[in-house]
């Protein structure tokens, strides 16, 4: 290589070296505030009926996946919920499986006001484990739910004094003149996963739960559902915790905003909810 060529390609790399410093640098500088931004996103706490356990959890990944934010949740019966949060607990949305436990909140000023949304629709129904004999039910008034349960089963439900699946079996019961029937003969669950639990494991011979939550076992499966008609319409809504930090009202308003998108609302169609 001539030496005269030497300094001049050696000034070249050093100019080149430069500019590639000076344009990390710069691409560095322009990506800091929205990864600064993101991290200080903060995370949503959800206390959410039991029955919709599977569906935000799932919709609950695809928030976070999408970079908006992390998403946890605490499942159990709607009451329990609400208790917790009157109590103190670190909720910023609740979903509640019925209006009377958002009512509830909402009372004691504990949801922030204008926040609270219908979300859900729901169907009742009546479930026995797979290897049941018991292929269909036509739950009517005056129907012979004995047969089913035979000499010692018993009917696999939420609390009807205070679990929402619960209340509502009981009204539907009532509507139908079968309450009578089976008040004693009811094994009352925690919640409604939990009455699915017991028929799955062969525990009862009969479940009252909502439709959507067979989707969560195939070792149960559906024989009848109540008629509409028969108790009052299951609606869930879901509402922003009243909470002193603006930033987490702000985020629990937008994960709010969420679940109305398209993508949140297959998920929940996904797992058997109709979408208000």
């Amino acid at each position: 290589m001539n030496s005269s060529k030497f300094p001049r390609l050696l000034s070249r790399l050093a100019s080149c070296l430069l500019f590639a410093v000076f344009f990390l640098a710069l691409a560095f500088a322009w990506a800091l505030p929205h990864v600064r931004v993101q991290a200080a996103e903060p995370d949503i706490v959800v206390f959410a009926a039991a029955s919709a356990t599977n569906a935000l959890t799932d919709i609950g990944n695809l928030y976070t996946e999408k970079g908006f934010g992390g998403i946890k949740c605490s499942f159990a019966s709607s009451s329990t919920l609400a208790k917790q949060i009157e109590q103190g607990a670190p909720a910023d949305v609740f979903l509640s499986a019925n209006l009377e436990w958002m009512d509830y909140l909402e009372q004691k000023n504990l949801l922030a006001p204008g926040s609270r949304k219908g979300l859900l629709g729901n169907s009742l129904a009546l479930i026995v484990p797979e290897n049941s004999p018991v292929q269909s039910f036509e739950i009517k008034e005056g129907a012979d739910l004995a047969a089913i349960l035979g000499q010692d089963g018993r009917l696999a439900v939420g609390d009807p004094a205070h679990v929402p699946v619960g209340i509502y079996g009981k009204q539907a019961l009532e509507n139908l003149n079968l309450w009578d029937a089976v008040q004693d003969r009811l094994a009352p669950a925690k919640d409604v996963r939990a009455s699915l639990v017991m028929v799955a494991r062969g525990e009862a011979p009969l479940g009252l739960i909502y439709a959507s939550d067979v989707s969560a076992s195939d070792k149960v499966r559906i024989i009848g559902l109540f008629p509409e008609s028969s108790h009052p319409a299951i609606i869930y809504s879901v509402g922003v915790v009243n909470i002193d930090q603006v930033a987490k009202a702000e985020a629990a308003g937008e994960f709010i905003d969420f679940l109305f998108t398209p993508e949140a609302k297959a998920i929940f169609k996904k797992y058997g909810f109709d979408v208000l």
